[in-house]
């Protein structure tokens, strides 16, 4: 991927200088702020997943630069619980809405017990604050408090969960790699557009543009590697999450890509299984004024491509 966009040479000399194996004290002092965190986690059937934790400011900390404690409780209803476990291997995306702030790692899961784990980290990165819309948050109810909605498995992608993916700009996707027998890495990233900048065909594949970024390719490449993916959809005035997990396939050469305006590529994902979890989040978020990302409006819309 970074051959195909030219970057292979810049990210070969100065890449080693952006990817840590610790959390540098900037990140150490960030993560306490944060009400929530995204995971990426892979299941015993080999499917990634997209989630998210939960917690008053400070259930996230690092006691040292090569650990991030999580004070989360297991859920059980989630499906990237099962991916979750002492030695799993998982991805982290922090991410602060109100400021665009955030910080990117992979490790391994050292749980102490049901409540909370460590998560000790292979490789931790900042990103870029491009297409993140900005959303100033407030909870609901208290965050140890589960929902009483009961999750819905989707056999299909219905009306509901295709108006939360017509009505998003934002969503999280989850995927990984198996590097050598017992060594996998997992990454989880944010994906961000003018709503309704991921679309979804009548068989219930979904087409999302690519656009300009930091170029390392985490994400695709994973996906050119190994096209498993798990995507996440947030509902942020409901609370609701919609978590979706399938296949992918990444898409350099299409008609699309030009009329698409921002896009660079495009790729495709056909979902296998499908959970809708209503008010999973105790957290809300509205829409700052003028909150929207530039390099968000600067793309185009699918109603320019005639599809």
């Amino acid at each position: 991927m970074q051959r195909s966009a030219g970057s292979a040479e810049k990210l070969a000399a100065h890449g080693h200088l952006l990817l840590r194996d610790h959390l540098i004290e900037q990140h150490r002092l960030f993560y306490p702020q944060l009400p929530f965190i995204v995971a990426g986690a892979v299941d015993s059937k080999g499917d990634a997943w997209a989630t998210i934790r939960t917690g008053s400011p400070g259930f996230l900390h690092a006691p040292d630069p090569y650990r991030l404690s999580i004070a989360a409780a297991r859920e059980g209803t989630d499906p990237a619980d099962d991916g979750m476990n002492d030695g799993d291997a998982v991805g982290l995306l922090g991410i602060e809405l109100h400021t665009r702030r955030r910080n990117r790692l992979n490790g391994l899961v050292r749980r102490h017990d049901d409540g909370g784990f460590d998560v000790t980290v292979h490789q931790s990165f900042g990103n870029c604050p491009q297409y993140i819309q900005l959303r100033d948050f407030a909870f609901v109810r208290d965050p140890s408090a589960p929902t009483a909605e009961a999750p819905r498995v989707l056999d299909r992608l219905n009306e509901l969960a295709r108006m939360i993916i017509a009505q998003a700009d934002t969503f999280f996707v989850a995927s990984y790699v198996d590097r050598a027998p017992g060594r996998r890495e997992v990454d989880v990233s944010h994906r961000g557009g003018k709503t309704g900048f991921v679309r979804v065909d009548a068989d219930g594949v979904l087409t999302i543009p690519d656009f300009s970024g930091n170029r390392f390719f985490n994400t695709l490449g994973n996906l050119i590697a190994n096209p498993k993916a798990g995507l996440l959809f947030v509902d942020f005035e409901a609370g609701d999450l919609l978590q979706l997990t399938g296949d992918a396939e990444v898409i350099l050469d299409s008609p699309e890509i030009a009329a698409f305006e921002g896009a660079e590529r495009l790729w495709r994902f056909s979902p296998r299984r499908m959970l809708y979890r209503p008010d999973a989040l105790p957290l809300r978020w509205t829409f700052q004024p003028d909150g929207w990302s530039p390099q968000s409006l600067r793309t185009g819309t699918w109603d320019h491509t005639g599809r």
